[in-house]
């Protein structure tokens, strides 16, 4: 029992050390692919290829000044940016990152939380960020932030229907809510191949619900100053800033779970995969780190796809994005659950 509190405590650690880490990184990844994209330099002062930006940047977060304006709400102001990170920070967990290591006789299952309904619990805690963004708003007691809040509970709503649509197509399809068995599904074919509609509600609803460009309107710096956090500055807006990039980790580590295998190397040559995997690495922690490897490349790919997308699209009106997400989106959801409802009834798949 204390062995598999100390396995679980050491996983939780790792894991979120690497989320942590991975916060710092995309910021520069953010900024040198906006510049590369747009055809200028980027940070290039501050450490070499300006690798030691993100860095300075935290300094001055952690050492600004952090005043709580007379008008705003005393304790639900500082309250708001920790309630949108925590949900941010936890949804990691039902997310199987690898198989199993065997280390000393001891089987060890890369997944911090091997849940047998992990989907129901990345939407359930997904979903809770939004009253920190609402809490955001209206404790602020500004128009700006107030309009913010408000345009951001409605995008939400609305997308995370089509969001949760969309993940039933997968569920029919395996009959499981357990992230770790549908990886184990996919061992011969993956998920994009047999849910192909179901991956583009996913991928458009995720740039809603992460709150990136085109659908950024609760922040929309050209119209609403900064949205939500027009108030917030130092490690409070960090804190923001934090939640939505853990929020775009895990949408992709989710799409990579969902369609794309996961940690599986090859679909249909797995077991080529492995052979490779043990003739190069002649050692379960060998194989497993390939494993992992796997997985982090798939996650880092739709990471730099959302980045790329940020600054490629202009960001919709806001009648457009509810239209989109109403009109579009649930329909063609609810089509592919008939579609793939009706397949599995005539053994069509």
């Amino acid at each position: 029992m204390f062995l598999d509190l100390l396995i679980t405590a050491v996983k939780v650690v790792v894991v979120m050390s690497a989320l942590l880490t991975m916060v710092p990184i995309l910021v520069w990844v953010e900024r040198r692919g906006s510049a590369f994209i747009q055809d200028r330099l980027g940070p290039n002062r501050v450490g070499p290829l300006g690798l030691l930006q993100p860095v300075a940047d935290a300094v001055k977060f952690i050492f600004k000044e952090d005043p709580i304006p007379f008008h705003a709400h005393p304790w639900l102001f500082p309250l708001a940016p920790l309630l949108s990170f925590l949900p941010a920070a936890i949804t990691f967990a039902a997310i199987p990152f690898g198989d199993t290591l065997d280390f000393f006789g001891k089987t060890i299952v890369l997944q911090i939380a091997d849940l047998n309904i992990g989907i129901l619990y990345i939407v359930a805690f997904g979903s809770l960020g939004i009253y920190g963004v609402l809490i955001a708003g209206w404790s602020s007691n500004n128009k700006y932030s107030t309009l913010g809040a408000l345009r951001s509970s409605a995008q939400m709503i609305s997308y995370e229907i089509a969001l949760g649509i969309s993940l039933i197509g997968p569920i029919l399809m395996y009959g499981t809510f357990s992230l770790r068995q549908i990886v184990l599904e996919q061992h011969h074919l993956w998920g994009i191949v047999t849910q192909p509609f179901a991956f583009l509600i996913f991928l458009v609803a995720a740039f809603a619900e992460c709150n990136r460009l085109p659908f950024d309107l609760p922040e929309g710096e050209a119209e609403l100053v900064a949205g939500y956090h027009t108030e917030y500055g130092s490690m409070k807006f960090a804190f923001f800033f934090m939640a939505e990039y853990l929020h775009l980790v895990t949408m992709s580590a989710l799409i990579s779970t969902l369609f794309f295998g996961g940690w599986q190397l090859i679909p249909g040559l797995t077991s080529v995969a492995e052979w490779c995997g043990i003739a190069i690495f002649p050692t379960s922690l060998g194989l497993s780190l390939l494993q992992v490897l796997s997985f982090c490349l798939k996650t880092a790919f739709f990471i730099w796809f959302f980045v790329w997308i940020r600054w490629t699209f202009p960001r919709f009106r806001y009648d457009q994005l509810m239209a989109f997400g109403w009109k579009i989106l649930i329909p063609l959801g609810l089509l592919n659950v008939l579609v793939t409802s009706l397949a599995l009834y005539f053994k069509w798949i």
